[in-house]
């Protein structure tokens, strides 16, 4: 009988499993803390607007049916959001189906890609899948993106250039001078993709539209947003993109499933998006929450990445996943980092105040007793 390797291509075997994280109930089923503080997957601790809450229970008494296989209604509104046509929208299973549909669409065995490091696996493992080649760009010893490497990366053929702004997970960011100098050095025939998950926790001055730096690019290209973090519908998975121009998301569209997003979701969607006021107490919720967590950290003398997401990407000065299962027992969820050169980084992603109270004084007791 032939091994199951030699059934699947061999781009397959070299994948790593994802780590999502432990869910609630496998914490409850190792540990029974009396409460559990989850932060290892940057979910939005309010949850979403109350409109979206109302909107999905509507949809629910239609499931019998097919979804709008195209998403009108969605990609109406989010056109009108973004001021581009809606012929340049397509609508994902989370932000994560379109990165998997790019890859689908674009990359062939062979093809370059190169990213910053450490990365959303995702970025890679696509690729990887593809059977293309990926170049990372890491992250300078301060965590900071390091501008001059980026560039340097860009001189040669590559197919795509694909990165986070901010990083996930280290949380730096291109300015918009860093990210005009970045696009100036791309190459016409490579499709820049700009994932901005994280892009409302970030705005501000020195943060960029991608959207906006990128509309008289001479190269194709993509920015991805998701209603899975400051919109809170993590769980119904709901990511978009914004593309170059109609025939590029056209061709692409053409590799994408149909009824790829449920009914319930693009309902929920669409009221998210229209409820500004329950975003904007969202994002000054979590910044106030992020800059306290990011002294109390520095304050236990670790060393903290500078972010603009709802996370914070920290030094944990021992193996991050031997960190992390203490505070598994603490009934506190972590991400520790799997990837070489930063196992001892760990990702926590602000939660609600009581969440965060309970993170630090695990860690505080952990580190004071060199556990």
């Amino acid at each position: 009988m032939s091994q199951p390797s030699d059934t699947v291509r061999p781009e397959v075997t070299r994948l790593v499993p994802y780590n999502a994280g432990l869910t609630i109930a496998e914490v409850v089923a190792r540990y029974a803390p009396a409460r559990i503080a989850k932060l290892g997957s940057n979910e939005n601790p309010t949850g979403p607007s109350p409109r979206a809450t109302a909107a999905a229970a509507a949809a629910i008494t239609t499931m019998r049916l097919y979804p709008d296989p195209i998403n009108r209604d969605l990609r109406r509104a989010l056109a009108e959001r973004a001021g581009v046509a809606a012929d340049r929208i397509m609508i994902g299973n989370g932000s994560e189906d379109l990165l998997a549909i790019l890859a689908r669409a674009t990359l062939r065995p062979g093809d370059r890609v190169v990213t910053l490091y450490p990365s959303f696996p995702l970025h890679e493992d696509y690729a990887t899948m593809m059977g293309a080649t990926v170049d990372r760009v890491a992250v300078r010893p301060d965590l900071t993106i390091d501008v001059e490497a980026l560039v340097a990366a860009l001189a040669e053929p590559c197919r795509i250039l694909i990165f986070a702004n901010p990083m996930n997970p280290v949380g730096s960011w291109l300015t918009d001078v860093e990210l005009e100098r970045v696009l100036a050095a791309v190459r016409p025939e490579t499709l820049v993709v700009v994932d901005e998950a994280y892009a409302e926790y970030a705005a501000g001055p020195d943060h960029p539209s991608a959207a906006a730096a990128l509309k008289d690019a001479r190269h194709p290209w993509v920015v991805l947003r998701t209603f899975s973090k400051a919109y809170g519908l993590a769980g119904l998975r709901v990511g978009w993109g914004i593309f170059a121009d109609a025939d590029l998301c056209d061709l692409i569209d053409r590799v994408r499933t149909p009824f790829n997003v449920n009914a319930v979701a693009q309902a929920a969607a669409v009221a998210a998006l229209a409820d500004d006021a329950h975003l904007a107490a969202v994002v000054e919720a979590t910044l106030a929450e992020r800059a306290r967590m990011r002294v109390a950290l520095e304050g236990l003398g670790l060393t903290v990445a500078p972010s603009k997401g709802n996370f914070l990407f920290f030094d944990c000065r021992r193996d991050s996943a031997g960190l992390a299962e203490a505070l598994l027992a603490r009934g506190v969820i972590v991400k520790a980092w799997k990837q070489p050169g930063y196992r001892t980084f760990a990702r926590v992603s602000i939660g609600a105040p009581q969440e965060n109270d309970q993170f630090l004084e695990a860690m505080a007791e952990l580190l004071g007793a060199g556990g």
